[in-house]
């Protein structure tokens, strides 16, 4: 076993610079020394359903792939692994000279990074996971690879910087959209703030007993297959249309210059408009989507718009939900989530299929029955 292997500690030269209040290092060390002192922070969900970690599970072919390229021998590897450490590394400045006309933005010296055998790691890996594990595999794993590391025990944060260097990647996302509201108050980039809202929309109606979605939306984080049959996407996309749309039944809470977004009355709409939904159509709901395209991703899309129309008519009244439902149920006899054929398309139930083409048309289907149907 190599003698780095046995310490209890690794000590690196390392520079040391602050960013907002945040101590942050570069250093370079041997491949193998990585996923001693860094783990990997699996998302995932625990029994009170609170989301841990933040890594999608490792892609087998592409670590294969690199530890091929690594074993050839002599290779270059420039790209850094950025870490998370804990406030247990120790950094302890050298002494010497400071050169005439030296930019003076960091400073030299030597990091400490403790190792563990058993318990958590010091670090976790917030990028470059499938390289770290490669390295780790790989026979030449004594080659210097570059290291970014911060100094952070706050896991949003960590979240927060995982999400904004993975957002111009292929990155999936349903990831992006699953941490999204996990994040605290960082400066997003504006295509990805907007879609945090929807996001914690999504999972505030698969968290609640009392949703008609409760259980029924399937996340990334999700260990087990349970009777989730919807996909997060479908509901967030669902939910980011009507917030975005100016006729949109969710778009008067949005946040302005004056006011901030209201959830609460965000999620009170979706619950009264599918609760309405559930108790109408309910041979149709909760069946995956093979079975009902009430629960495709089409349909709840179409869906979505219907429920933009019904309450740009029944927003505010005392009887909101009832008139909303009795409105569905003037519907009921025409839409074809099971069996049958919409007769506005032409097309069987089971083969609509997500694509624009297809949503529009049920889209309109939907508007054009409710036009025809809800002043009888």
């Amino acid at each position: 076993m190599p003698p780095y292997k046995k310490s209890k500690a690794i000590f690196v030269r390392a520079l040391r610079t602050r960013q907002a209040d945040v101590d942050v290092y570069s250093f370079f060390m041997l491949g193998g020394e990585i996923t001693r002192i860094a783990g990997i922070s699996r998302l995932e969900r625990d029994k009170d359903d609170t989301l841990r970690g933040f890594q999608r599970k490792e892609i087998r072919t592409h670590v294969r792939s690199i530890v091929q390229y690594l074993n050839q021998g002599k290779v270059l590897f420039p790209n850094a692994i950025t870490l998370a450490f804990s406030s247990e590394v120790r950094f302890t400045q050298s002494r010497g000279p400071r050169p005439q006309g030296l930019t003076d933005v960091s400073e030299a010296g030597l990091l400490r990074i403790p190792v563990r055998e058993t318990g958590p790691l010091v670090g976790w890996i917030v990028d470059g996971q499938q390289r770290s594990l490669a390295l780790a595999e790989s026979d030449n794993d004594n080659l210097p690879v570059p290291v970014v590391a911060f100094v952070c025990d706050d896991l949003q944060i960590q979240r927060e910087q995982f999400i904004l260097m993975n957002k111009a990647r292929p990155l999936p996302t349903r990831l992006i959209n699953e941490l999204l509201p996990e994040t605290g108050s960082v400066l997003l980039p504006r295509e990805l703030a907007s879609r945090k809202i929807p996001s914690e929309l999504c999972g505030l109606l698969n968290r609640d007993p009392k949703s008609p979605f409760h259980g029924l939306i399937k996340r990334l984080s999700d260990t087990e297959k349970g009777q989730a049959v919807i996909t997060d996407s479908a509901v967030i996309k669902m939910i980011r249309n009507s917030i975005n749309s100016p006729l949109g039944a969710l778009a008067p809470f949005k946040a302005s210059a004056d006011e901030s977004v209201d959830l609460t009355a965000m999620y009170r709409v979706l619950t009264v408009f599918w609760t309405a939904v559930r108790q109408v159509f309910p041979t149709a709901w909760g069946l995956p989507p093979a079975k009902s395209r009430l629960m495709h991703s089409a349909g709840v899309e179409a869906m979505g718009i219907l429920m933009d129309r019904m309450f740009a008519r029944h927003a505010g009244k005392p009887d909101e939900a009832q008139a909303i439902k009795a409105d569905l149920v003037k519907l009921a006899p025409a839409c074809r989530w099971t069996e049958g054929t919409w007769d506005a398309m032409g097309l069987p139930w089971n083969e609509v299929q997500n694509t624009p083409k297809h949503i529009r048309g049920l889209s309109d289907a939907l508007v054009r029955l409710y036009s025809a149907r809800a002043s009888r």
